[in-house]
């Protein structure tokens, strides 16, 4: 038992000496950051003060374990003291009569070491890595986390942008009918109500235009705040949408078997489950015996004539305390962390049975949003291609102002919806990455 405990604690050494070396830099004020997708997610991890205060939290369970490992090796103290009577003489009166005792100032130096081992403590270490386990499981779940929601942000940036760069191309086209329409009833060749109408809806692709831009700019700072960089930084995002949006990926996704203990959510449940049944242990071990030993060292030393040693230099103690009688206290807590750990394997039981669910339905969610973004694709495109049709129609007079105003509104409307899509598949890409722990 002695050879187990020295061995942890020199690993829960190493892991106390290492955390207060481990100190995370934090972002550098910089101009401009270029960054792909996983350049994203790598920056914002080594940069979250949210997942820095997770690690400390991992290294903060090591140093608690460390010390329930210190208090069962040994503890030695130092003392000393020194004493003054001030010339006081101690009267001492027998049968031959009365005599002084001279009380001399004295100094002490004394050690003291001891050791107490009991079945709480060893089972508290056991506890202890439990907690780690369930820090670090913690941990995980928050980077995954984090990194999903800098995929969300990152891909939300790239669509904007898409629909933005869409709106401007557009917006040119049907400012050159509008400068065309101006001149035709400059001319006397048409009606100054045509030329109000397409006004009408340069401004409209206007106002969605400057949306989009107010839009571009709510996601670029949603992005700066999860990759913790200053408001002034220039982010330049260096994939396309395609490129982030992959097909294969999906297929991946889609064909990988469910393995439940790869499950964050089912790894931290069965670590409170092991914490439930350690707990039950340490409340077994109240009735347990603590076994002490101890060594006490003491050197009086004497400043002047008389005093009398009464301290002896060398002291060994042994003790074995047992407990006898606690009224029930003892019981009920051993009856307590029992029905905490049957709540443990309810709780372990019903999540297990609803994981597989959940797998299906995050399944279900994917295909769905997947298809769902390939039909808004086609259709933008489609939309485009009509846009298209209708403004270079209504060059020579072979469509309607009411044609073109109609296409232009279904442009609008289809890039919305493909913007819907986009994220709608990226978030349920993202969530069954977490759920499959990738």
């Amino acid at each position: 038992m002695c050879a187990l405990v020295i061995s942890v604690t020199m690993m829960a050494e190493d892991h106390v000496m290492a955390a207060t070396k481990s100190q995370k830099p934090t972002a550098k004020s910089q101009e401009t950051l270029r960054l792909s997708l996983k350049e994203a997610q790598n920056f914002a991890v080594e940069q979250n003060r949210s997942l820095m205060n997770a690690s400390l939290a991992v290294q903060e369970a090591y140093a608690a374990r460390w010390q329930t490992i210190a208090s069962m090796l040994p503890q030695v103290d130092g003392s000393y003291s020194y004493s003054n009577y001030l010339g006081y003489s101690a009267t001492m009166s027998t049968a031959m009569g009365s005599f002084n005792i001279n009380m001399p100032n004295v100094g002490a130096v004394g050690a003291t070491a001891s050791i107490g081992i009991n079945g709480q403590g060893i089972v508290g270490v056991l506890l202890n890595n439990i907690a780690i386990d369930m820090k670090k499981i913690s941990l995980e779940q928050s980077e995954s986390q984090l990194r999903g929601s800098v995929m969300s942000s990152y891909v939300s940036v790239l669509a904007l942008q898409s629909i933005s760069s869409l709106l401007d191309a557009s917006l040119l086209n049907i400012q050159e009918l509008e400068r065309m329409t101006q001149n035709a009833v400059d001319a006397g060749a048409a009606e100054q109500t045509a030329a109000d109408q397409i006004r009408v809806r340069v401004n409209t692709l206007k106002n969605s235009i400057n949306v989009q831009k107010r839009n571009i700019e709510l996601a670029t700072n949603s992005l700066k705040v999860l990759l913790d960089v200053p408001a002034e930084t220039e982010l330049v995002l260096t994939e396309d949408i395609d490129a982030v949006l992959s097909p294969e990926r999906v297929v991946e996704l889609l064909g990988e078997t469910f393995a439940i203990e790869n499950n964050l959510n089912y790894q931290l449940l069965q670590k409170q489950l092991d914490l439930a049944k350690k707990n039950v242990a340490m409340a077994g071990w109240a009735y347990g015996p603590t076994v002490s030993l101890g060594y006490n060292y003491t050197n009086q030393q004497y400043y002047g004539e008389g005093g009398m040693r009464m301290t002896p230099p060398n002291v060994i103690q042994v003790s074995v305390r047992m407990p006898l009688w606690s009224s029930g206290k003892r019981a009920a807590g051993v009856v307590e962390k029992k029905i905490a750990l049957e709540e443990a394997k309810n709780t372990l039981s019903e999540t297990t049975d609803n994981l597989e669910i959940q797998y299906r339905q995050l399944c279900f969610n994917l295909t769905n949003a997947y298809e769902t973004y390939l039909n808004e694709k086609d259709n933008i495109e489609v939309a485009q291609r009509v846009f298209a049709s209708a403004t270079n129609k209504y060059k020579f007079g072979a469509s309607s102002n009411l044609e073109l105003t109609n296409a232009s509104n279904d442009l609008i409307n289809a890039q919305s919806s493909y913007v819907q899509s986009i994220l709608s598949l990226v978030n349920a890409q993202v969530e069954l990455e977490k759920f499959l722990n990738n």
